[in-house]
């Protein structure tokens, strides 16, 4: 089904409120969903929580709640974060929902241990409570985890249930080198390479319930439950159905959207499953990087952590997504700032995007507009004026970037056009001369730009079309601007001082 796409983010582990970071990836994954929908894509857009293991269990009982109740309650933060920053997720999938979890991560167990891909044995290792994984010698820093600094490493011996991972291993890689398993960008490829060189090895897929009471139960073992795995890597096929055969609908993934610390099991583990289970591969493990904090690593201790959910209390849901869109280059890490996140709101927003808005409309209501070709748009956005070839044009760069992934420059193209219709209407003063076909070209140019900001900041594009009268859609690019009453705009970003 060629006209179908379909993205997932990373479920976040429900045991504490979102951070940005998590923020900034479901941001991205809504702008390339709405992207889609715009190119008349069926979308299907996957987010949710995982909400068993350890981590769960043990803190739920220090606050004196069962564990249902403390994921119940963190998990709501998540779906608030979704309606704060205007996100279009088709549905928001759950590790605890028995009726729609529960039945796919149960089948795939089966299909793998059918598979003769699970067995059973004695293992002794170090394990950090932190990732909720076994973790290796090497990947030790002074006896810690390097995720998680703080805690003590220990050291856990019980009989599991293994995946022979180390099985799919060399097709893993070859599937990652002739990029028929893409990861994007590059870099984030090689290093996964490098990190695999010696080959991927079996992995522990359940815990003991003497250890682990809280999570779904191993079929035909009460004495284990599924470890996270095979419980949470499975919510990709889910929560598109799975086991049911609606599921085939959606899969193969488009795109799986992940943290460049998530990179490790969507790309070894994950393959490694689905190769097992005789199922395709997801097409794209696209990676973002972290974000950092006025330059410094966010962290509970030096109190830096930002919550995103006070944050959207402040500021606009657009001003929030255009802010960590425009400033996090594809693949590498942002920074966040709250002046610099203000600087942008007043300065780019709101005088140049909000202020040409706010021009145009009160001047096309006192005056009103007259159809003519728009030469302003034509000559900057739609096609190369030299050339007249439009695969030369501003409009391809920013679907070449869209291509991409490349975000910030797809944003940053656009709110050059919007320079030079700001250039335009200083140069030919429209408020003197009170010429329609001036107005008609930069209420035209105005429509353009919205429709392809529509993905960055929906809320401010949905307000412009009504303002204009036109639909938000990609088809509407060819077509020029209808003839309709114009009134003012409102004001569509107050200045923050």
């Amino acid at each position: 089904m060629e006209d179908k796409f379909y993205i997932t983010t990373t479920i976040p582990y429900a045991n504490a409120p979102p951070h940005i970071g998590f923020a900034l990836e479901i941001i991205q994954a809504d702008i390339l969903a709405r992207w889609n929908t715009l190119h008349k894509k069926k979308v299907f857009f996957l987010t949710g929580t995982d909400e068993h293991g350890t981590k769960n269990y043990q803190t739920a009982k220090k606050q004196k709640l069962t564990p249902q109740e403390f994921v119940d309650k963190n998990s709501e933060l998540f779906k608030e974060l979704t309606k704060a920053l205007n996100i279009s997720n088709n549905y928001f999938i759950r590790t605890t929902d028995k009726k729609r979890h529960w039945p796919g991560a149960i089948e795939m167990w089966r299909i793998l241990k059918e598979r003769g891909d699970i067995y059973k044995k004695k293992y002794s290792g170090k394990y950090c409570s932190g990732c909720e994984r076994f973790i290796t010698e090497k990947e030790l820093e002074d006896n810690k985890c390097p995720e998680h600094p703080s805690l003590n490493i220990q050291q856990i011996e019980e009989e599991n249930y293994f995946f022979r991972l180390s099985k799919y291993s060399d097709k893993i890689k070859k599937l990652i080198e002739t990029n028929k398993l893409e990861i994007l960008p590059e870099k984030w490829k090689n290093d996964f390479l490098g990190l695999i060189k010696n080959g991927l090895t079996d992995v522990s897929f359940s815990r003991d319930i003497k250890h682990l009471p809280w999570g779904i139960p191993v079929p035909e073992d009460k004495n284990q439950v599924l470890y996270v795995w095979c419980d949470a890597l499975t919510n990709y096929l889910t929560g598109i159905g799975f086991p049911n055969k609606k599921y085939e609908k959606f899969w193969p993934a488009d795109i799986h959207l992940v943290g460049k610390d998530m990179l490790r099991f969507h790309a070894g583990i994950w393959p490694g499953m689905l190769l097992s289970a005789g199922l395709q591969l997801p097409k794209k493990i696209i990676v973002h990087g972290f974000l950092t904090i006025d330059g410094k690593k966010m962290s509970k201790s030096t109190g830096n952590v930002i919550s995103p959910l006070e944050l959207a209390k402040k500021y606009s849901s657009d001003s929030i997504r255009y802010y960590l869109t425009r400033t996090t280059p594809f693949g590498d890490d942002g920074d966040f700032s709250e002046k610099a996140l203000m600087e942008r709101h007043n300065n780019e927003l709101a005088n140049k995007l909000g202020n040409l808005v706010s021009r145009v409309s009160t001047l096309a209501e006192k005056y009103g507009i007259e159809k003519c070709e728009n030469e302003l748009a034509l000559k900057n956005l739609i096609s190369d004026w030299k050339s007249k070839k439009i695969e030369n044009s501003r409009l391809s760069t920013i679907k070449e970037h869209f291509k991409n992934y490349e975000l910030d420059r797809a944003l940053s193209e656009i709110f050059a056009f919007l320079d030079i219709c700001n250039e335009y209407i200083q140069k030919t003063q429209p408020w003197k001369s009170k010429d329609k076909k001036i107005l008609y070209e930069l209420a035209d140019s105005i429509k353009s730009a919205s429709i392809l900001l529509w993905p960055f900041i929906p809320e401010t594009s949905e307000k412009i079309a009504n303002v204009f009268g036109f639909k938000i859609s990609i088809s509407e690019l060819n077509n020029p601007l209808k003839i309709s009453k114009i009134k003012k705009s409102e004001i569509l970003f107050n200045k923050i001082k």
